[in-house]
């Protein structure tokens, strides 16, 4: 008969349990569901075989990280060939766990057979629930203690050597800046709606938003618009033409008087949006600054925006990079797949990428082809950007050219440069790049290993003249 042992991590060490009549417990699923929470019942099906605490809390980090990653730790395989209990042969014994790639993990070292569905999360669940009652002398403080203890270091360590932490920052500027634009436009309009009301001309002649909030800011109330103040408005619009239609439009306005404390009020929201949308411009260079940093190659390629709204959407660079070409062509265009895919008409042929030039340059008929060359590229750049060791743009400027003649290519039927060559010569730029970044380094290390000595040779001396 086959024997069931279920391995169970716990926060102080590794625990092994006997499952009695596994096969009949099997079938009946209902019932252990039921005696999940009746410990006497509990303790019936199940019987402790062998329990190994950790030896430090470095000891049970390591192994938390191990398992978490879908690893055996080497303290675990020695448990397991230690206390599996050997029944003939070792496929005869089934270990079910939690985790199934742990399980993968154990079978592929040890041999064991795995099971980690159906009734053994029921019985993990129940060994969990009652863990400090089936352990003799185990106190319920101290499982609190170990679990709290274990879970700030490992979460401490997933913060300290998240591999997408500087990713993040594009993520989260990014959807600012959307979440602005939005803020923006919205206030803006309000701005419009607010004014007009003192001052509607205004409205056609000065169309563009931020603009519009810069010159209400200097106008303020329009009788007091004389011509000593038009060399400030000519700075703000640049263009005169546009500053004497203005200042002919105050003269003869249709719109009403404006009191001075509602004035002051249109003014002040007026201040809060200029200064948003000067916030929003310093965030845009930021977004540029960062991008060139993090991902160079899918910058050059199809810009900073678009590049980073991929990137928060697959959820970090390091996601971006293991999706397929097929998977980034439609990437934000998710509802307008599976609608298709139900209804069964035609699938989107892009999605976030749309908002790229070569998308808006490319033919009718052009722009699925031009879809999937330019999804392709982006693949290849998320990878390189992602996994490369010394990043730099020039392999982005490249398929960026590549982009470029291919859209020549459905044009005019140029046919483009082959890919191998291109690769060639970026990989060829690259290698020359590296190595005048290693040579400045040195020089630079050099510089300062020579002031370091000059500035101890000084100190040296000032303190000889003072003995």
């Amino acid at each position: 008969m086959a024997k069931l042992t279920v391995l169970y991590e716990h926060a102080t060490g590794f625990t092994l349990f006997k499952v009695k009549e596994f096969e009949e417990i099997g079938s009946e699923l209902s019932e252990v569901e039921k005696s999940v929470r009746d410990l006497q019942r509990f303790t019936k099906i199940i019987e402790l075989l062998a329990f190994a605490p950790f030896k430090t809390s470095v000891d049970a980090l390591e192994s938390i990280n191990s398992i978490s990653e879908g690893v055996l730790p080497e303290s675990l395989q020695i448990f397991l060939e230690t206390n599996v209990p050997k029944v003939g042969k070792l496929s005869k014994v089934t270990l079910g766990v939690a985790d199934g790639k742990l399980g993968a993990s154990i079978n592929e070292k040890l041999g064991l057979k795995i099971q980690h569905t159906g009734f053994v999360l029921e019985i993990l669940r129940g060994i969990r629930y009652h863990f400090p009652s089936l352990m003799k002398g185990f106190a319920p403080k101290l499982e609190g203690i170990a679990q709290l203890g274990l879970g700030h270091s490992y979460s401490r360590a997933k913060v300290k050597f998240n591999v997408n932490k500087v990713d993040n920052m594009i993520i989260h500027s990014v959807s600012l800046l959307d979440q602005l634009d939005k803020d923006l436009n919205t206030y803006s309009m309000r701005i419009r709606e607010w004014y007009s009301y003192h001052f509607p001309e205004l409205y056609k002649i000065v169309p563009e938003n931020y603009l519009y909030a810069k010159v209400v800011k200097y106008v303020g109330d329009r009788k007091q618009l004389t011509e000593e103040k038009m060399e400030g408005l000519e700075e703000i619009i640049m263009d005169a033409g546009k500053a004497a239609a203005i200042l002919s439009a105050a003269k003869s306005s249709m719109g009403m008087d404006i009191s001075p404390v509602d004035l002051t009020n249109v003014l002040m929201f007026t201040n809060r949006v200029v200064s948003l949308s000067e916030y929003r411009k310093s965030l845009s260079e930021y977004l540029k600054n960062k991008m060139g940093t993090v991902a160079p190659n899918m910058a050059a390629l199809i810009g900073e925006q678009v590049g980073a709204r991929l990137i928060s959407k697959a959820g970090s660079l390091t996601n971006l990079a293991k999706c397929p070409a097929s998977t980034v062509q439609i990437l934000g265009a998710e509802k307008a797949l599976f609608r298709a895919m139900k209804t069964k008409t035609s699938t989107p042929k892009y999605g976030l990428i749309y908002h790229s030039t070569f998308i808006g340059r490319a033919g009718r008929q052009f722009k699925g082809r031009a879809s999937r060359f330019l999804s392709n590229k982006l693949s290849i750049a998320s990878r390189i950007d992602a996994f490369s060791d010394n990043p730099c743009n020039i392999f982005g400027q490249k398929m960026k050219q590549q982009c470029e003649d291919r859209l020549k290519y459905f044009e005019t039927g140029e046919k483009p440069p082959k890919n191998v060559d291109v690769m060639h010569d970026a990989l060829q730029e690259s290698l020359v790049l590296q190595q005048q970044n290693e040579s400045l380094n040195t020089s630079v290390k050099r510089k300062k290993s020579k002031k370091e000595k000059k500035s101890k040779k000084s100190k040296g001396e000032e303190k000889e003249n003072g003995e």
